[in-house]
């Protein structure tokens, strides 16, 4: 089974990552993305936060809720604004499949071992997502107010891992 942050991979694969600019992502299906990203650590999240045990990684889960879904709001107004569509694209179905596989494999574990697999995924997926930012999403916005939001979005993602990597090394 891929874990999420093989998913992002594959479907960043799948667009051919910023190769060429027919096979790069639109500000629609950019904009699909990032939602498409946010709700999947949204959803992961609130089961982290309903099964954990552990109060860091409950704390760190609800931090993931509350962050993500902030950066949702502000994703869902700026394309309301723009009066742009969020659109689907290969990477937001590979997004949208490792989190459901993500979520499916979370639900049969309980404990340390569970803790242990969500803040694992949580490490990956951060990673992998910051990397999407400044190969892909980033570089192929066209409008400057989502480029703009991609970029001050980003130092959230980098202190998200970081503080996924802290928790990951507490829990070896």
């Amino acid at each position: 089974m891929k874990t999420l942050s093989q998913w992002l991979l594959a479907g960043l694969f799948a667009l051919g990552g910023a190769a060429s600019a027919q096979e790069a992502p639109d500000d629609a299906q950019i904009a699909g993305i990032v939602v498409a990203a946010n709700t999947v650590d949204i959803d992961a999240g609130k089961l982290a936060q309903k099964s954990s045990k552990n109060k860091e990684v409950q704390a760190f889960a609800k931090q993931m809720v509350t962050d993500h879904t902030g950066v949702n709001k502000q994703a869902t107004a700026l394309v309301k604004k723009l009066k742009v569509t969020p659109a689907d694209s290969e990477l937001a179905k590979s997004l949208k499949q490792g989190g459901a596989d993500n979520i499916a494999k979370l639900k049969g574990m309980k404990g340390a071992a569970f803790d242990k697999a969500y803040i694992d995924n949580e490490v990956s997926y951060h990673q992998a997502v910051i990397d999407a930012l400044d190969k892909t999403l980033i570089p192929n916005a066209k409008n400057g107010e989502l480029k703009e939001t991609l970029v001050k979005t980003r130092p959230a993602f980098v202190a998200h891992l970081e503080h996924a990597k802290k928790l990951q090394a507490s829990l070896q």
